[in-house]
């Protein structure tokens, strides 16, 4: 699989939007025509790689299946496109499982707090028999969600005023999280102080010390420009998150096997795709950030699975998801509580 820099998604940018344009022309033609809506700009991995997916099924299909992408919210927010894919106006769309938890709570799974060390434990998990047993929730919900799913990151925590060595560092610690229950528990859990900032008033909290940090894959800390405001980045690798591509499961059973055949087959390569474009990304975004000042520190992880052990975090997660879906995850993570 072909494998891009960042530089190369920045030139495909324009390319990528213009084949958006292109594509929307051509569905008048199409037997089915298909709306695609994802929370990314077009330059990230997921659209390119989407842009592929799609012009690849048009020429599977024989322009049977035209799929309209629409990048950046065009369509709305997250949770108002979950609601119009449910409803059907929608066909498709990435989202985030911790996300979609809001309707199907088993989802958010995958980010327990430190239960994975590494992605050789994520990716036979997510595409094993966790993976599998969240898709059949998410059926029950009348969703369609295909195999492979994409990826997010790893998220990793950034401070202000001093480096995240350990759990003792994380003690009193005020750090932005996002306005979600797994985070606020799992930051509790480890002493520190978190404060639920919707993310577009998160860099004025850093700035003003109303947050001395955050956490985030490595995307956005740097295209967010956090790195002016915090100054250690802790490689903590403390949740990971994906995207679950998703359909309207009546808009799924309204198309032929042969279409849908070739649907799975292109989506499922295209997720396996991003998941190396985003892996090298990240390899070159620690260079960056250390480039732009920030003092880099990868810490031992297994006493934060001890601290998390100790206050009952997951001893709680457990009873919310589910002693079969917590066995499924301890398969592959490991033994957590």
């Amino acid at each position: 699989m072909a494998r891009l820099t960042r530089r190369e998604f920045a030139l495909r940018t324009g390319a990528a939007v213009a084949g958006f344009a292109i594509l929307g022309s051509r569905a008048r033609a199409a037997e089915f025509t298909y709306k695609y809506s994802n929370n990314l700009p077009v330059s990230h991995p997921m659209n390119v790689r989407a842009k592929e997916m799609a012009e690849a099924i048009r020429k599977d299909s024989g322009g049977r299946l035209e799929i309209q992408i629409f990048p950046s919210n065009q369509l709305g927010g997250d949770t108002d496109v979950l609601s119009q894919l449910r409803a059907g106006a929608v066909q498709f769309q990435t989202l985030a499982p911790l996300i979609l938890a809001n309707l199907i709570p088993v989802a958010s799974i995958n980010g327990v707090g430190f239960a994975w060390k590494s992605y050789q434990e994520v990716w036979p998990a997510m595409d094993g028999e966790l993976g599998a047993f969240v898709r059949a929730q998410i059926a029950k919900a009348k969703l369609h969600a295909f195999e492979k799913i994409w990826d997010n990151g790893f998220r990793q925590i950034t401070s202000s005023t001093r480096p995240i060595l350990g759990p003792a560092d994380l003690k009193g610690f005020k750090i932005r999280v996002p306005v979600s229950p797994m985070w606020t528990s799992l930051f509790n859990a480890l002493g520190a102080s978190p404060v639920s900032i919707n993310f577009s008033e998160t860099y004025a909290a850093l700035q003003t010390r109303v947050a001395e940090g955050q956490e985030n894959p490595l995307a956005i800390i740097e295209t967010a420009k956090l790195y002016e405001v915090q100054k250690y980045l802790t490689m903590s690798n403390h949740m990971w998150d994906g995207f679950w591509f998703l359909a309207n499961a009546d808009a799924w059973n309204k198309l032929p096997p042969d279409l849908q055949a070739i649907v799975t087959k292109r989506v499922n390569e295209a997720a396996l795709a991003m998941r190396e474009d985003v892996a090298k990304l990240n390899a070159e975004l620690a260079k960056t950030l250390a480039a732009k000042g920030m003092q880099i520190a990868t810490p031992d992880t297994e006493p934060f699975r001890e601290q998390l052990r100790k206050s009952g975090f997951y001893a709680d997660w457990r009873k919310k998801f589910g002693d079969q879906a917590w066995t499924l995850l301890e398969k592959y993570a490991g033994k957590l509580g």
